[in-house]
């Protein structure tokens, strides 16, 4: 049966450590593996705006011995101009791999059912895994393991985010802590089913209102931006809502004193974010931007293997 990786709990905990594992053989050697050689056809569809995950899937691809078709949503009209299902058979039929960043989870889903070839998800409204591998993969890298550690995600948890930090974050075994107000905390079904998965590794989930209880003696410290792809119109009532979740040097420091801090940018200086946190020391968004590349050539890799 063909793998899609479409949410975060599409990989097992063992699973998911084996392609972390990978991106990290990949990353020290980024010419050395070429499965996608011929050069075969890896689809890009970009329904949204688009920075690193377009330069990193690129990148990858090409790296991977592949070919970086893009498609421009708009002009495609994926589901207006013709339907989810029938874009799905005819890419299905010139890509080995499809990748698509889109808005609601429905539609890729639909692409995964038609097309016949792995499809991975590269944001939806609901999830951004391949964020979090290239998160994990990060703080492996400056941590030394994951399994165990304590991770705060601070400010908007209802988002793409916060969900996929507590899937992907209780597979790897982690504490993950989410410090958001009310009308902005992760579903139910959400915690739920991180709460299930966190059983069988070890880590665990939990919910707060208080950001400083959400940050304090966190290894790593999390946040995204408030306003995001489709709330543009809610900016102001947002941004009031979410201006005692920035993360600040004070709010930082409650945080253990080595903590890392991430966000997977782009970034609003001064305010989900301080200019001093964001730029310091403890900061790693750069690493965790450049690390897109090598999870998602991973589970490319991974995916390619099983199709």
């Amino acid at each position: 049966m063909t793998r899609h990786f479409l949410r975060d709990d599409d990989l097992t905990p063992a699973e998911q450590a084996e392609v972390l594992e990978h991106a990290a053989r990949l990353k020290k050697d980024p010419f050395g593996h070429q499965p996608l050689g011929g050069p075969r056809t890896v689809a890009l569809i970009f329904d949204k705006q688009t920075l690193r995950t377009q330069a990193s899937f690129s990148a990858g691809i090409a790296e991977l011995g592949g070919y970086p078709m893009t498609v421009d949503g708009r002009l495609a009209g994926i589901g207006e101009r013709e339907s989810v299902e029938d874009v799905a058979r005819v890419l299905g039929r010139q890509a080995a791999i499809i990748v698509w960043r889109t808005g609601p989870q429905a539609k890729i889903d639909a692409m995964a059912a038609h097309a016949g070839v792995p499809v991975v998800n590269a944001l939806t409204d609901d999830f951004h895994p391949c964020q979090l591998l290239a998160d994990l993969l990060t703080i492996r890298e400056h941590k030394g393991t994951l399994a165990g550690l304590t991770v705060a995600f601070v400010g908007d948890g209802a988002c793409n985010m916060g969900n996929s930090w507590l899937l992907a974050g209780a597979t790897a075994g982690l504490h993950v802590v989410v410090g958001s107000p009310e009308g902005y905390q992760p579903s139910v079904d959400i915690v739920a089913r991180a709460t299930d998965i966190a059983a069988g590794t070890g880590g665990s989930v939990r919910v707060v209102a208080d950001p400083a209880a959400a940050v304090a003696g966190a290894d790593v410290v999390v946040t995204d931006t408030w306003v995001s792809m489709g709330t543009e119109d809610q900016a102001e009532t947002r941004l009031a809502a979410l201006a005692p979740y920035s993360l600040t040097a004070g709010l930082l420091a409650q945080a253990k004193p080595d903590a890392i801090v991430m966000h997977c940018l782009p970034a609003y200086r001064g305010k989900e974010i301080d200019a001093a946190v964001l730029d310091g020391p403890q900061s790693v968004v750069w690493d965790e931007a450049e690390n897109r590349r090598h999870a998602q050539k991973a589970i490319l890799d991974w995916l390619w293997e099983r199709a």
